[in-house]
């Protein structure tokens, strides 16, 4: 079994990797922004790649065409350390998809970027430049730091002009980033855009607007892949659950908010965001076919989330399997994410978790279309 030792949250430079935003396209310069401009973002992670295309609107934006697939980058990087031939082929595969989709559309305005898998393997710079040689896609290997600012700031739609207190939960294939921001002395009109503002960092510069105060974040090095392929040697599936629950909540000893934080329900919010928390919300509703529209936003209790889990349990692997709303893909994934939230519930003060299908991608389209000024300042 690996270390189980929490990984430090300070600053993450992957040594010989200087980041390049974007791809190697041989296209013409870039000129002005212009709110007619399309944005790509790419996110690749441990399980999966996406990428979006979209075109500013307003305070928001509106996506042109996307793409996701599940490449299982980081299968057998936990006992290896490196990134198998076979995950790059895959992965690969997508990415030529990808560029297909780029080029088809002309985006020139983009961010294209690899996470935990890409950051904890030895041999992720030649995979970067396999992918540069084979594709013309410069990956960007970010930060923990970085991913967990992105995916703040993608939730800043959904959060309540209520929340005082507020943590953005993002549950990945390597990694869960955690963030607790303290809105407490910002105008409730102003939170969401406060949220948004983070863009530029965790300690913005701009002191002309109410600043929201990030308390703390932590990276933890235990995603949906590799929390469990730490206890894939247990059989027992509750045993397995229960284990994988109580090995995450003793990694967040790191978090300060973990120890420090009053235990008042009024004005706190969760949000969570990944595969795990809207397979659970699609479980909830009951849905024969996932729809975002109904998952995105949606405010699940405590009881309502024990409930989906516990019908998990009950179903088994191969109910799960079965299960449209979990499918094939998900089925040995969604116990280990399942406990990564059980865990968060039991220790901080709340009874509700806001659902959000959106983060990293939404996050790089935002942070992009903010720092060209092509979105409108206004409601979220």
């Amino acid at each position: 079994m690996a270390d189980k030792s929490p990984h430090s949250a300070g600053p993450f430079v992957k040594p010989g990797l200087a980041p390049v935003a974007r791809p190697a396209h041989d296209l013409p310069p870039l000129g002005e922004p212009d709110p007619a401009d399309l944005y790509a973002a790419l996110d690749l992670g441990t399980n999966s790649c996406r990428m979006l295309i979209a075109q500013p609107k307003g305070s928001q934006f509106h996506v042109v065409d996307s793409f996701s697939k599940s490449v299982q980058l980081g299968a057998g990087l936990e006992a290896s350390g490196l990134l198998n031939r076979g995950s790059m082929a895959r992965t690969v595969g997508a990415l030529k998809i990808c560029q297909k989709k780029l080029r088809h559309h002309n985006v020139r305005r983009m961010r294209l970027v690899a996470t935990e898998a890409c950051r904890r393997a030895t041999n992720a710079s030649e995979f970067i430049k396999l992918v540069e040689r084979e594709t013309g896609l410069a990956l960007e290997i970010i930060e923990p730091e970085e991913e967990a600012r992105l995916a703040v700031i993608s939730c800043a739609p959904l959060v309540s002009v209520k929340t005082e207190q507020l943590l953005v939960v993002d549950i990945g294939g390597g990694s869960t980033e955690l963030v607790w921001i303290d809105l407490s002395r910002v105008p409730r009109v102003d939170r969401p855009r406060a949220i948004m503002r983070l863009h530029t960092g965790f300690d913005p510069k701009d002191s002309s607007f109410p600043a929201a105060r990030v308390v703390d974040w932590i990276s933890v090095p235990l995603g949906v892949a590799t929390l469990r392929d730490q206890f894939n040697d247990v059989n027992d599936d509750a045993a397995g659950f229960a284990l994988m629950s109580w090995f995450f909540e003793e990694n967040l000893s790191e978090f300060t908010p973990y120890h420090e934080v009053d235990q008042v329900r009024e004005g706190f919010q969760i949000i969570g965001t990944s595969g795990t928390v809207t397979t659970l919300a699609a479980s909830h509703l009951g849905l024969k076919r996932y729809d975002r529209n109904k998952v995105d936003g949606l405010r699940m209790t405590s009881d309502q989330i024990d409930h989906v889990i516990q019908s998990y349990l009950h179903m088994g692997p191969e109910g799960r399997r079965a299960d449209p709303r979990i499918g094939k893909d998900r089925q040995a994934l969604i116990m280990s994410g399942a406990a990564i939230l059980q865990a968060l519930l039991r220790v901080w003060p709340t009874d509700r978790l806001s659902v959000a299908d959106r983060g990293l991608r939404e996050g790089l389209l935002y942070a992009q279309m903010s720092s060209d000024g092509v979105l409108e300042e206004g409601p979220y």
